[in-house]
């Protein structure tokens, strides 16, 4: 059976997608030979990109979060394409996504679960006012809310922090309620995240990853290449 196959044959479509869907826009992923991960800080990108430094260091962390983290020039590749034409045509019901790029949306994309959140959400952590991207851009080096002085943080969700429940439930319904999964993208190492495919119980398991994961040999189908050369191909009809 080929992809194009087991997409004509399915109705409940969900895709859960890891940094690998957003490296064709250009923006790295973490844990390849040249991901975020591999670089070289005055500290562990793990450890920049935690709840404990961004509150000790919260000058470090912006300082790397802007670098490193911001990619605000990225236009939606193939894959993020072609998941909002199949969502469009009433064959994918919802994205969930543990990037935080804003691409699926940016692409039309109308039901997507960001795990991790978003960089394009920014907040008060003192009276909740919300800002965009460029008010984190714009003031440096710590953004400070103009209304009352309170530290802005990016609704990103950082080591240390818990998943947003509703995102989560959402998530889950939507995986539990489909007749298709595709994963993509992702080394599904990262917990919690990578745990939400045991909720599928549908007809179609479809993993594509550039390498191979934990859940090969669960799958249907293994597809090993890039998301949106993949995608591309496939037919909406």
């Amino acid at each position: 059976m080929t992809l194009q196959e087991i997409i004509d044959d399915s109705r409940k479509i969900v895709f859960f997608g890891g940094a690998g869907v957003s490296t064709e826009s250009g923006i790295p992923d973490f844990r390849s030979a040249d991901g975020l991960y591999n670089q070289k800080y005055n500290y562990p990108p793990e450890q920049i990109l935690s709840h404990t430094f961004y509150k000790q260091n919260t000058k470090e962390f912006y300082d790397f979060y802007r670098d490193k983290m911001l990619f605000l020039d990225a236009k939606p590749n193939a894959a993020h394409l072609k998941l909002a034409e199949l969502e469009k045509a009433g064959k994918l019901t919802a994205v969930v996504t543990q990037n935080i790029d804003g691409l699926h949306q940016a692409a039309g994309s109308k039901n997507v679960y960001e795990l991790h959140g978003s960089v394009h959400r920014n907040y008060c952590t003192k009276c909740h006012k919300f800002f965009s991207v460029d008010y984190i851009i714009n003031n440096t080096p710590v953004p400070e809310c103009d209304i009352c002085g309170g530290t802005v943080k990016p609704d990103v969700v950082l080591y240390e922090e818990g998943l947003d429940s509703s995102t989560i439930e959402g998530a889950v319904n939507a995986i539990a309620q489909a007749d298709c999964l595709i994963v993509a993208g992702t080394s599904l190492n990262v917990y919690p995240a990578a745990g939400f495919i045991r909720y599928f119980s549908g007809k179609y398991f479809v993993l594509i990853n550039r390498d191979p994961t934990p859940a090969d040999s669960m799958a249907d189908m293994v597809i090993h290449g890039k998301v949106g050369e993949i995608l591309s191909e496939i037919e909406v009809r």
